[in-house]
């Protein structure tokens, strides 16, 4: 029973990047789910969730236009497609749903 996140890396000011976190040993189709995100020496903080029953997508104020949510139930798997990246951006990406948390993905922001 995990998440596994995966798809953060190294990409310049402007760029993009797109997370996946998929689940094994249950599904991602009853709870909503949610990406938080920790900047070196700061708290973690809430980035994006969305719906399970409607998928209604709720965003920080901070990525609001430059980050999409989405869920893929058939695959089992939710994504953060993140365009015009800041250095600001930059910080460790967990995936959570229910009670779960995945280990996290490093994003990079840097030229």
């Amino acid at each position: 029973v995990q998440l596994q996140a995966c798809g953060g890396g190294l990409v310049q000011p402007g760029g993009s990047l797109r997370l996946s976190c998929a689940a094994s040993g249950f599904t991602l189709d009853y709870y909503a789910i949610g990406w938080f995100r920790q900047a070196p020496g700061k708290e973690r903080e809430w980035v994006s969730c969305i719906s399970s029953s409607d998928g209604s997508t709720y965003y920080a104020d901070s990525v609001k236009g430059r980050f999409t949510i989405s869920r893929d139930d058939a695959r089992n798997t939710a994504y953060l497609q993140m365009d015009s990246l800041k250095p600001e951006d930059t910080g460790v990406y967990y995936c959570s749903y229910y009670k779960y948390w995945g280990q996290g993905t490093l994003v990079t922001v840097s030229s």
